[in-house]
């Protein structure tokens, strides 16, 4: 095999969904996220089953050339954060807690690149030490950042306010901007920044929208808005999946090269 004549290997971890017509459990991933790791950054997308007890992490990481943190539904439970239970309604995923956030740790430890989108970031968040706000819409100050429940697809994921990029960042770089709007749909979000994590942006009432890991050996993002919902019609969207492209056929050149070496 010629070095670099594969595409990167992106793993995509699903949610545990529950479907009133079946009694098992489904795992699944949204198209959306699919096609922006195939189309978007170049890669072979490739969904991880929530199935924590099965896996060496350390193994996992080490097949993989990326990973994709999509949205979802549940929210990352508080107690991997030292935060306050849940009410009994909340929708949760352990299933999907367990098996994302040491996976997360094992990448950034392997340098593996790493991207996340919505409930994404909050995930990279707290596996790497930070908190999340439980309602951002409940803290003084901040905006309601929830769909709207109202309106089609279409109205439902459209661009909903401004973000701000610092101005000397990385977002800031790779677009050419300082402003851009986008279409966050989320009640929790990013509180305490975890260690080694730089904000990139944040919206006009202070919540924060783009965090990058500065001592991490690959590229690893997160943002808060849907960064898959048409994102070629989005300077900094379509970017940030070309960067996380970038860094993941880099990775695969860098496997493939150990692997002659090795023959």
């Amino acid at each position: 095999m010629k070095n670099g004549s594969t595409k990167p290997l992106v793993g995509i971890p699903a949610s545990q969904i529950f479907l009133p017509a079946h009694s098992l459990a489904q795992h699944g991933a949204g198209e959306r996220y699919i096609r922006g790791v195939s189309e978007g950054a170049g890669a072979l997308p490739m969904i991880i089953p929530a199935l924590a007890d099965d896996y060496n992490f350390s193994e996992l990481a080490a097949r993989l050339d990326g990973l994709m943190l999509t949205g979802g539904r549940a929210n990352v439970e508080p107690h991997h954060y030292n935060g306050a239970p849940f009410p009994d309604d909340e929708i949760r995923d352990p299933p999907r807690d367990n098996t994302v956030l040491p996976l997360i740790r094992e990448c950034v430890d392997q340098g593996v690149p790493v991207f996340g989108s919505c409930r994404g970031i909050q995930e990279i968040n707290v596996a790497m030490g930070g908190s999340l706000h439980y309602r951002v819409h409940q803290v003084e100050g901040f905006n309601d950042h929830r769909m709207p429940r109202e309106g089609d697809i279409e109205h439902k994921f459209g661009e909903r306010h401004l973000i701000i990029m610092s101005e000397n960042g990385e977002f800031s770089r790779l677009c050419g901007q300082r402003e851009l709007m986008v279409n966050s749909l989320h009640a929790q979000a990013v509180d305490k920044v975890a260690p080694n994590f730089e904000v990139e942006c944040v919206s006009l009432d202070g919540v924060i929208e783009g965090i990058r890991n500065t001592q991490s050996k690959a590229f690893c993002v997160g943002v808060q808005w849907h960064v898959e919902w048409r994102y070629t019609q989005n300077a900094l969207c379509l970017a940030l999946w070309q960067a996380f492209g970038a860094a993941c056929r880099k990775r695969a050149d860098a496997r493939a090269a150990r692997s002659i070496a090795a023959e």
